[in-house]
């Protein structure tokens, strides 16, 4: 009976105490380089500083975002054919390119609106907004979408 009972205290005991998976110092390296567990066993020094360790490509990446929510490449087309009425280059600067002619182009109500002679294109700056990417020709009386491409 006497060994059931110390069992049972040095189970107790061990219980209570608290459960450290790494010590201070190490944790303090871990802090100090940017390394985690898992980056330091792909190789990140917990040695050197938190620089030294993204310059090795260790760290947070930063994340990859354009600086604009118009740039890319799209597409304007007829709605009955599928036929390409033009297509549409955007860089980050939000410069436009219709048939790879430079158009000067203005932000209107979270829209950039762009013209290319008689025909007026819009594209949203909210990608969560579906449908209201297109192009008017007042002239000829048609419209129809623009899509990503």
């Amino acid at each position: 009976m006497s060994r059931n009972a110390a069992l049972i205290v040095t189970l107790t005991l061990l219980g209570m105490a608290p459960a450290h998976a790494i010590n201070a110092k190490y944790a303090q390296q871990l802090e100090r380089s940017g390394c985690t567990l898992v980056s330091e066993a792909q190789g990140c020094d917990i040695n050197k500083t938190k620089a030294e360790n993204a310059a090795a490509g260790f760290g947070d990446a930063p994340a990859a975002t354009s600086g604009s929510p118009y740039a890319g490449n799209w597409v304007a087309t007829f709605p009955e054919t599928g036929a390409t009425v033009a297509t549409i280059r955007i860089d980050d600067k939000d410069q436009v390119w219709v048939n790879d002619k430079k158009v000067s182009a203005k932000k209107s109500d979270g829209a950039l609106v762009f013209k290319d002679g008689m025909v007026i294109y819009t594209i949203q700056g909210d990608r969560r907004i579906k449908g209201e990417d297109g192009w008017v020709d007042n002239d000829a009386g048609t419209k129809g979408p623009i899509a990503a491409k």
